[in-house]
């Protein structure tokens, strides 16, 4: 009995042991566990809008020199990157062709101009005294008929000669007299209006001919306009090149702008005047400076995106940015100096509502928050009108993958 007694009163204390590990167990899990969560206060701080995007850079102050004409480059006396003065010579073409071209024209102009010359005075010297002889015996020959005819009228006065005679002498006088009138006038009228007026176009096109070829063999001496950098020279000494083939460039590098390109819903934060930030990936470790000259009038297709072209002028242009390079600007579309804010991170969005949850006796607790149109808000941060205030600790996200939500216990944690 009593080996009985003393198995009962084990199986009673297991039994108790049981129930007083699950009644634990369940005491437990309908616990609250408390969550970690990072934290940042409401602070005070000056706060900038930028938009990044893409350019390219371009002379403000560029010139470019092509081939006039077909030829070989015979002298090159600079090189790429050096500094040139104005009127400095920077390379020449072989000025054969562009010599023989000028003579040529000379003489095609002479032909016309000696041509309408002659057309004035009714033709050549030779062929005014070919006409000239040819109305003088025009001439003889009326005189002759003139008296041919006299003499045959007193013949017939006197019963000496016919009447048929007479007409016939008088038939000879008006051929004679049409000859010459005929001579005469195709002297003094020879050529029409319509005659003048072609050759005078010709003369006009031999001259604007010559003029051209002049242009050219001038252009075989190449000059610097201004003072600059060569900053391309695509050709060597004795290459042969194409009319119209690019020879060097030449740019004041100290004037400079960049055509950025800024995708469509970005375009109606931009203004002139707005500062800029320009980044070259050749050289990381350099910044240069700007401002918006003239924002985007337009949108155009480019690649694949729809852009406005905003012209930025570099304000601190020192010869170390190349033309044509590939840039990265970043314009500050707006700067609220000492403005209250929180992390972007903290901000929470419902539709038209803003929040951010505050930690109160280690509770979070949902706060709306006011953002103004004009609020500055960024990558890193937002610009907080009313609903928060300074010193505030809020919470930016659990440590764990659990979504925050109001009344949450929570362990705040750096």
């Amino acid at each position: 009995m009593a080996q009985n007694g003393k198995t009962q009163s084990r199986a009673w204390l297991w039994i108790l042991l049981a129930v007083v590990v699950v009644v634990g167990g369940f005491l437990f899990m309908r616990q609250k566990p408390v969550i970690e969560v990072r934290t940042a206060r409401v602070s005070r701080q000056d706060l900038t809008s930028t938009i990044p995007t893409n350019g390219k850079v371009e002379p403000i102050v560029d010139f470019q020199a092509h081939a006039p004409n077909p030829g070989v480059i015979a002298k090159l006396y600079v090189h790429l990157g050096e500094q040139v003065r104005r009127g400095q010579e920077l390379l020449r073409m072989d000025a054969a062709d562009a010599a023989n071209r000028v003579a040529g024209a000379k003489a095609s102009l002479e032909g016309a101009e000696s041509a309408l010359t002659n057309m004035q005075h009714g033709g050549t010297q030779d062929e005014r005294l070919a006409q000239q002889a040819e109305l003088t015996a025009a001439q003889n020959q009326l005189q002759q008929a003139q008296a041919t005819l006299a003499t045959d009228q007193k013949l017939l006065a006197q019963g000496a000669a016919s009447p048929n005679e007479v007409a016939l002498a008088q038939q000879q006088l008006t051929t004679a007299q049409n000859r010459v009138a005929q001579i005469e006038k195709r002297m003094h009228d020879r050529f029409g209006t319509v005659d003048f007026s072609n050759q005078r176009e010709q003369v006009a096109q031999a001259r604007a001919n010559l003029a051209a070829a002049e242009s050219s063999y001038a252009n075989v001496d190449v000059h610097a306009p201004f003072a600059g950098t060569v900053y391309s020279l695509p050709v060597a000494q004795f290459d042969f090149v194409q009319a119209g083939q690019a020879l060097i460039n030449v740019a004041d590098l100290t004037k400079l702008q960049i055509r950025a390109y800024f995708d469509e819903p970005e375009i109606g934060k931009l203004a002139p005047g707005q500062p800029v930030v320009i980044t070259w990936e050749a050289k990381p470790a350099l910044i240069w400076h700007g401002h918006v000259e003239q924002a985007p009038t337009t949108v155009i297709t480019y690649g694949t995106r729809n852009v406005g072209e905003c012209l930025i002028t570099v304000d601190d242009a020192r010869g170390d940015l190349l033309p044509n390079t590939n840039v990265t600007v970043r314009v500050t579309t707006a700067r609220h100096d000492n403005v209250l804010s929180v992390p972007r991170e903290a901000l929470h969005t419902e539709g038209s509502v803003n929040y951010v949850f505050k930690i109160v006796n280690n509770k979070l607790v949902r706060t709306p928050v006011q953002i103004a149109p004009n609020a500055v808000v960024n990558l890193t941060r937002a610009e907080i009108t009313s609903g928060v205030s300074e010193s505030d600790l809020i919470a930016l996200g659990a440590t764990s993958e659990v979504d925050l939500s109001n009344g949450m216990k929570v362990k705040p944690v750096e």
